[in-house]
């Protein structure tokens, strides 16, 4: 038994009801039959109700947008007067679609043929021509995740965002692009805002470098060449050494890796100001370039306390597994698993290999096993002073930089290395730098730092 309908009346504004009509028209008109247990086409009635409730939505923008105008002769904007030149139609992008506002136009007082300024863009912080804060942070969202066609496609599938890919590409990299300008001010609130999980007891900090195909000239044409970017992570880790939480920073093969190590000094600078009594550790895989950039800016003379530096395990394990193969031959898993557990519970393993390397009969070994043993006996002696796994261990640290990988991973490798996908340092930047926000888990609040730079007031001249 249907319940009986009851007729409420409510007050809106004039411009309401027409919308409002519609909406309602629109449910009742798209509202299927019911009867007899039949089943029926639900996602039809939706996407009709989804449809209707944007008109409102968008009635909703158009109402504010107007409320934000100023139409006198003359303003002060951000300390300089400004004259009034016209009155025009002005097209805001919401969610929903466009909404049509009229709005004065103003020019800055002596400026000849200056740019106009729109009070309602300033006053709501409106980014490129008439996109909405909200909007053009969604549209940056998509595009960080995925390419622009993937991502209208998306938008599409979500009954929102009804633009072109070409306008997705434009308005993301303008966010991108004023994240780019704005980023390090952003980073330093974020990490000021930031709170550490209760349960945090030591900060690691990795590294690393990833391939990354490029689009470079080669004279009357173009080639892809495949260059290195970086990324470095921030992870907070509890007192057995499991990563809480990870804050990742990405740099395209332009980028200053120097720079970015000197971020991630200023994170963990932030970090023990919070938790003093945090230990610090550094890191990296055995190359010498990722230990000089950490070494650098994560020092006893940089920090309050000396940072805990390590080799990644798993690496080690990957230069020994080849080496013990070569000696011992099918014996070579067992001698490796002893390895393992010895370095894991005992100092002085490292030596204790290298010595055993040493004394294996290269001589009789073919030159690829004699090159794996070699190899092996150079890394354990370039890197063997940062592999005190047993200490690090009891200290509660990590001993593998999983978090660091993962970032390479999902940051990098994910995003950048489709299937005859080309990049240039400038967009990749945009790209980069946005999806590291959000794989951090930074996006709604470092989004809205950037974007509260658009924002100024307005006041009449006196």
């Amino acid at each position: 038994m249907s319940e009986k309908k009851k007729l409420v009346t409510i007050e809106v504004p004039e411009s309401w009801a027409g919308p409002m009509k519609k909406f309602l028209e629109s449910v009742e008109a798209s509202t299927p039959d019911t009867s007899g247990g039949r089943a029926v086409d639900f996602g039809a009635f939706e996407r009709a109700v989804e449809k209707s409730a944007g008109e409102l939505e968008k009635e909703a923008h158009r109402g504010l947008l107007q409320d934000l105008d100023i139409d006198a002769q003359q303003l002060r904007i951000r300390g300089k007067l400004h004259t009034r030149v016209g009155r025009y139609e002005g097209t805001y992008k919401a969610k929903t679609g466009e909404v049509r506002v009229m709005r004065s136009l103003y020019r800055e007082n002596g400026v000849r043929n200056g740019k106009t300024v729109d009070p309602v863009s300033l006053r709501a912080g409106v980014i490129e021509e008439g996109w909405l804060p909200s909007t053009a942070q969604a549209i940056a969202f998509l595009l960080q995740q995925s390419p622009s066609r993937e991502a209208v496609k998306a938008a599409e599938q979500l009954g929102r965002l009804p633009y072109s890919r070409s306008t997705f590409e434009r308005v993301g990299h303008a966010v991108g692009a004023l994240y780019d300008v704005v980023h390090a001010e952003v980073e330093d609130e974020l990490i000021e805002q930031y709170q550490l999980p209760p349960e945090a007891r030591s900060v690691t900090v990795g590294v690393d470098r990833v391939a990354v195909p490029m689009e470079e000239p080669a004279g009357e044409s173009v080639v892809r060449n495949f260059r290195m970017a970086y990324v470095g992570t921030v992870t907070l880790n509890d007192g057995a050494g499991e990563a809480l939480h990870t804050i990742r920073y990405g740099r395209m093969p332009a980028g200053d890796a120097d720079a970015l190590c000197q971020g991630l000094h200023a994170d963990v600078i932030a970090l023990l100001r919070k938790q003093p009594k945090l230990k610090v550790q550094s890191l990296v895989d055995g190359a010498a370039e990722m230990h000089a950039l950490t070494a650098k800016a994560l020092n006893e003379d940089t920090l309050p306390k000396r940072p805990f530096e390590l080799v990644d395990f798993c690496h080690l394990v990957q230069k020994l597994s080849p080496a013990a193969e070569a000696i011992h031959g099918e014996r070579g898993a067992e001698v490796l698993a002893r390895w393992k557990l010895q370095l894991l519970n005992d100092e002085g393993t490292v030596w204790a290999i290298v010595t055993a390397l040493r004394a294996a009969d290269t001589d009789s070994m073919s030159a690829e096993a004699t090159t794996a043993v070699h190899e092996a006996i150079s890394y354990l002696e370039n890197n063997g002073e940062r592999m005190n796994y047993a200490e690090a261990r009891r200290q509660g640290l990590p001993i593998g930089s999983g978090p660091t990988e993962a970032t390479c991973k999902n940051l990098f490798e994910v995003r950048f290395r489709r299937c005859g996908s080309r990049w240039h340092d400038e967009s990749g930047t945009h790209v980069v730098q946005l999806r590291a926000l959000a794989l951090s888990d930074r996006w709604d609040a470092g989004i809205a730092l950037t974007l509260k730079t658009l924002r100024a007031p307005v006041r009449l001249a006196s």
